[in-house]
């Protein structure tokens, strides 16, 4: 029982950052209608800054550099490329982001040589001892992050002009933009957040409680592993994206005790297509209709 509780808390720490990375696809999909498969090299430019400056300017300071380089980052994706091909066919944007991110990969990668270093959180590496449960630091801390960064971007997203603005767009963008709502304002702003929840995700993913490996190309799997939450979730639902996160989240971590780690990598795609043989749309996503 007692490895039971320990599995199912920190399934939910994994799955808090899973949600984190699974916002930002439905984030930029509301807004745009485009799945961004760069968003796992976003993650990639926190964990640099990150390594890159924690030994001068300490933890907090550089996670707050490289959680704004990786919103800069997404900013300028969407400024500089996307926003230049606006009336491109979605697909053929898709298709651009997943060029977008083997650059960046390949560019930290080259600039980070044979290094895989950790990002030196505090909480790394600390396990907790609760009535006889050992439950990891990380997923203990990512859980109460993601608590708190998921309640304040469904405030955000129902309450501030930009959440509404975003749902009026993600329903009709004409109408909206008929109503004064500038769709280049929210795109941009969309792309902000979701990089910048990247970011935060990556402080939780470059850890030994959490993957037991540094800042390295397996990183960039582990947080790609979060599309399948928001295919899982519906990629145009912000609460599909929570549930699919923690779904993700304690596939992972059930599937590795009770049957295998590299069953457990596998595991997440094949709920996934079980989701979709069942659900195409996904678990909250919005089915389209078309008249024959």
């Amino acid at each position: 029982m007692n490895t039971f509780v320990q599995l199912l808390v920190n399934g939910l720490g994994k799955g808090a950052v899973y949600a984190l990375l699974a916002l930002g696809f439905v984030v930029i999909f509301k807004a745009t209608e485009v799945i961004n498969f760069a968003h796992g090299s976003l993650a990639l430019v926190a964990g640099y800054f990150i390594a890159v400056n924690v030994d001068t300017l300490g933890f907090a300071l550089a996670a707050a550099l490289g959680i704004a380089a990786a919103g800069l980052a997404a900013l300028l994706i969407e400024r500089l490329l996307l926003a230049r091909s606006r009336h491109a066919d979605h697909n053929s944007l898709a298709l651009l982001t997943i060029g977008i991110d083997v650059v960046v990969v390949e560019d930290i990668f080259r600039r980070l040589g044979t290094t895989v270093p950790y990002l030196g959180a505090p909480w790394d590496a600390r396990p907790i001892q609760l009535g006889g449960v050992t439950l990891f630091s990380t997923q203990l801390v990512a859980l109460i992050v993601g608590l708190v960064l998921i309640t304040a971007f469904f405030l955000a997203f129902k309450y501030t002009n930009w959440g509404i603005a975003m749902r009026a767009q993600a329903e009709n963008r004409e109408a909206a933009a008929l109503m004064g709502i500038r769709s280049s304002r929210v795109t941009a702003t969309a792309w902000l957040v979701a990089g910048a929840l990247a970011g935060v995700a990556v402080l939780f993913i470059v850890t030994q409680d959490f993957s037991g490996i540094g800042l390295s190309r397996s990183t960039h799997a582990v947080a790609f592993a979060a599309f399948p939450a928001a295919i899982i979730g519906g990629l145009d639902s912000t609460a599909g994206a929570v549930v699919g996160g923690i779904i993700v989240g304690l596939t992972q971590a059930l599937s590795e005790v009770y049957i295998s780690i590299p069953f457990a990598k596998v595991a997440v795609f094949l709920v996934m297509l079980l989701v979709l043989v069942v659900k195409p749309s996904g678990l909250f996503g919005t089915r389209e209709l078309s008249r024959v």
